[in-house]
């Protein structure tokens, strides 16, 4: 009977299709799941939720338990074949408020701020240090644990957990699964299930700014056709009015300009740049369709709308679940069972990109079997991609290195190096913007000299 401990399992939604997927899979079914968080309330939402999902399509044959609170997270993980982080340290208020607020102050506007940029750094320092923890319960009582992560920042979080652990860990992500189809979709072609069986990408790179390498359909390139097409929809849309503009034109101006399509969505990588966001360009966020604050509003909305769903889902006695397109009980099941599986997982770099870091984490494909997760080789990316990604990795590593030494410099120079916080900030206003977030941050964030 495997045992399954979920990480931050208060995030219903989220738990639920992790954990419901793991019923979906005979070698899961009888599963020792616990779910450990320690807002009790949200806990207890989630226990039920799966509880019915659980007796609904399982037959009641997994056994489902909850753990609340620090005293208790040892036991929790004591003999976990498989750990799923999903945690937010801080939540919606205060963390990502400060993380909004403070640098709006110094003239510095985000969309998403999980991955990136200053939001990014800050809740990779605020998070790294409890995930660390884990690390060392994991070592003591669950010495074999595969750690699956999806909490953001991806890329800094699992680089710290590999660099600073023994703990097995691979990031997931869920852009890579749905990138080409995305593609498809946005340019109005057909995308249906039956029409991307055919077709055969290959996807590199770093979480949220992997590449779509190649994209064919019965050994034709569809690139060329993909990028006119683009490139008609973009100069269409720039030029209409707001209420008729499209949202994801930020990505299909970088596949323009550097020549293949990235991963994850425009509201995301307008900030991983420095060309979208600028206050001496206002227009810029307009044209683009950039929503700014974003994130926040996201956390609002679905806070308001929680009760609501939970209460349909309550109220529902055939709860039911399918299987989702998350990679965890795919990772899960071929472990147990040997069977192979190919995701696409963040993994130590280590020779796989040959032009990217060997302490970088990338998003690569990897092979799963009962040896785990595995990364593949793929060699020298494009140099203007691999380019872009450096001004990524750099503020990864340096953040990364800061939440490992606490010195306060590190944070500062990651924020320097970042590319949109750079272009906007002088270097004074970075650093005392860096220091009121500290301070801001209070308890959440370790001592840093």
């Amino acid at each position: 009977m495997p045992k399954i401990t979920f990480m931050g399992a208060g995030s219903t939604v989220f738990a639920r299709n992790v954990l419901g997927d793991c019923m979906c899979r005979e070698s899961l079914k009888d599963a020792d799941i616990v779910l450990y968080d320690i807002d009790k309330s949200r806990l207890e939402e989630s226990e039920y939720i799966l509880n019915v999902i659980n007796k609904n399509i399982n037959n009641g044959r997994a056994k489902i338990t909850a753990c609340h609170g620090v005293e208790e997270r040892k036991a929790a993980l004591s003999g976990a074949d498989f750990v799923v982080n999903a945690i937010q340290v801080g939540g919606y208020e205060p963390a990502t408020v400060i993380d909004f607020e403070i640098p709006k102050k110094y003239g510095l506007r985000q969309t998403i701020a999980d991955t990136l940029g200053i939001g990014g750094i800050f809740r990779a320092l605020r998070t790294i240090p409890v995930m660390l923890d884990f690390a060392r319960d994991i070592e003591k009582v669950a010495p074999n644990a595969w750690f699956l992560n999806y909490s953001n920042p991806m890329a800094m979080l699992t680089g710290a957990m590999l660099k600073a652990t023994g703990v097995k860990t691979v990031g997931l992500c869920h852009s890579v699964q749905v990138c080409a189809k995305c593609l498809f979709g946005t340019l109005g072609l057909d995308h249906s299930d039956e029409r991307m069986e055919k077709i055969q990408w290959k996807v590199a790179g770093i979480n949220h700014m992997a590449w779509l390498l190649e994209i064919t359909e019965n050994g034709k390139d569809l690139y060329p056709e993909l990028k006119k097409l683009a490139d008609k929809k973009v100069r269409m849309w720039r030029k209409a009015p707001k209420e008729k503009k499209f949202g994801d034109m930020v990505r299909l101006e970088m596949m323009k300009r550097f020549g293949y399509y990235v991963t994850e969505s425009s509201e995301h990588n307008a900030e991983y740049a420095p060309y979208w966001i600028k206050k001496n360009y206002p227009g810029l966020v307009d044209e683009w369709c950039i929503p700014l604050d974003e994130y926040p509003r996201r956390c609002i909305n679905q806070i308001e709308s929680w009760k609501k769903q939970y209460a349909e889902l309550r109220n529902d006695p055939h709860l039911s679940h399918t299987l989702s397109r998350e990679y965890g009980s795919g990772i899960m099941d071929s472990i147990l069972t040997g069977k192979p599986y190919q995701i696409g997982g963040n993994v130590m770099n280590h020779g796989l990109i040959t032009n990217l870091p060997d302490n970088a984490v990338v998003e690569v494909p990897c092979l799963v079997d009962k040896n785990g997760v595995q990364g593949t080789f793929v060699g020298a990316l494009p140099p203007q991609c691999a380019a872009l990604n450096m001004t990524n990795i750099n503020v990864q590593l340096l953040t990364i290195e800061a939440a490992l030494t606490k010195k306060r410099d590190h944070i500062y120079q990651a924020a320097m190096l970042d590319p949109h916080t750079a272009a906007e900030l002088s270097i004074d206003d970075i650093v005392s913007m860096c220091d009121e977030l500290i301070d801001a941050h209070g308890k959440m964030l370790p001592k840093y000299r």
